[in-house]
């Protein structure tokens, strides 16, 4: 393991601010930017050798790569996050638009939604994976959601009520029911009712 790489992973086993997924993100660009770094000819450099050349040489390989520019933000904040653990915070500028980084787009203009046929469902084995799919589709649910999903607790009957635990950021959400038509019945298992949309 280089140096650089090594003292990085250190600071972060020292520095264990967010959560446990935020640290975990924070370390593998860390180690990301390590190897790039590396990769560019920087080579025996330490945790304190952040220089703007660095950044500079950094952002402009994530440009070029044409990064999405949500991604380019959260390796910025990580690089901030690493200068001002050693006291480097001037290295960085403050600002984004110092590098020519765009905006975030916030509404995406190409939708990743796959829709989910009844020959893919029959081709899954696991009712419990079906079910899952089938939640997502019909209620918009993130992964997560649709796998920690408790009917019995969820079902509202004009809405579906999502724990704080289930959800992305921690916060409890409702998801109004608009439509009312059966998509599947679980009878066969009894913790799963019947679940009318």
């Amino acid at each position: 393991m280089r140096d650089l790489e090594y003292q990085l992973k250190q600071l972060c086993l020292r520095n264990r601010d967010g959560s446990h997924s935020t640290q975990a993100n924070r370390a593998k660009i860390l180690k990301l930017v390590a190897d790039q770094l590396q990769e560019m000819g920087y080579r025996r450099m330490g945790v304190r050798s952040l220089k703007p050349k660095h950044v500079d040489a950094l952002t402009k390989r994530w440009l070029l790569e044409e990064l999405s520019s949500g991604t380019i933000k959260n390796r910025m904040n990580c690089l901030r996050w690493w200068a001002d653990k050693v006291n480097r915070g001037n290295v960085i500028a403050r600002s984004n638009d110092y590098y020519g980084i765009p905006d975030r787009q916030l509404v995406s203009q190409n939708s990743k939604a796959q829709q989910l046929t009844d020959d893919v469902l029959q081709q899954i084995a696991d009712p419990y994976v079906r079910m899952s799919l089938e939640l997502q589709q019909a209620f918009g649910l993130r992964r997560e959601e649709a796998i920690k999903f408790i009917p019995s607790y969820a079902d509202q009957g004009d809405h579906i009520h999502l724990k704080a635990s289930w959800t992305k950021g921690g916060k409890e959400r409702q998801v109004p029911i608009r439509t009312h038509h059966s998509v599947t019945c679980w009878t066969e298992h009894s913790d799963w009712p019947v679940i009318d949309l």
